[in-house]
């Protein structure tokens, strides 16, 4: 049975209508994006339910297997095969558990939107890629997709294809901006709907990535 997941919760209003859950990095946990919600809402927003689920705490190898909050392991420095697959699973698997919450307390899952922080947006990519049920949309931050093109082919027939806000440090030592736009491409060529951002930073999130962000959002919440 999968382990549920703990979170740190942040509702904007009574009787939230909407959902955003956030992944974090590796090594972070759920209080790292917490943050950001006073940042990015604007006054005129419906009222939302931000749920920041902690990783579990696991061994990385690239790390000298030193324990620490992950959603999956990293066995190499290839991009093409650092992402531990069943690790992936797992976590694919535990954040369905945490959508299916949000459906059972009220929120529909066309108003749940999937967002993360570089491990963390791997996995939202990973599990919209399997998904047959709606979303509202994927936020992907200083990401990639593990393996884009096995995870292409594995894509169900009937998957669904929501928007996607995908922003990237052209500095990012972490994870290298081609790989991230490689990973654009995919989705696009795969029918979603992308909207992609380049901005002169590292491995981190700016204000002008925030302030975009915002815009993406109002747009989904003006079309429900």
């Amino acid at each position: 049975m999968q382990h549920r997941l703990e979170a740190v919760i942040n509702e904007t209003g009574t009787d939230p209508q909407w959902a955003v859950l956030w992944l974090h990095g590796l090594g972070a946990d759920g209080h790292d994006f917490a943050p950001i919600v006073p940042e990015l809402l604007r006054p005129h927003w419906p009222a939302i339910r931000f749920v920041f689920p902690h990783a579990p705490v696991q061994p990385i190898t690239i790390n000298n297997g030193v324990p620490m909050r992950a959603w999956y392991d990293i066995v190499s420095m290839d991009f093409r095969s650092r992402a531990d697959a069943a690790g992936v699973d797992a976590s694919v698997l535990a954040l369905d558990g945490l959508i299916e919450e949000e459906v059972a307390r009220g929120i529909p899952a066309e108003r749940i939107l999937l967002a993360g922080f570089s491990q963390g947006g791997a996995i939202i990519l990973s599990a919209a890629l399997r998904r047959t049920r709606p979303l509202a949309g994927l936020i992907a931050l200083s990401t990639y997709l593990p393996d884009p093109d096995a995870a292409a082919a594995q894509r169900a027939p009937d998957g669904i294809r929501p928007p996607v806000f995908m922003a990237h440090g052209a500095q990012d030592p972490v994870i290298p901006q081609p790989i991230a736009a490689h990973t654009a491409q995919t989705l696009t060529a795969l029918g979603f709907p992308l909207e992609w951002h380049s901005y002169p930073m590292a491995h981190q999130v700016c204000g002008e990535e925030l302030q975009a962000l915002g815009d993406w959002l109002d747009a989904r919440f003006q079309a429900a």
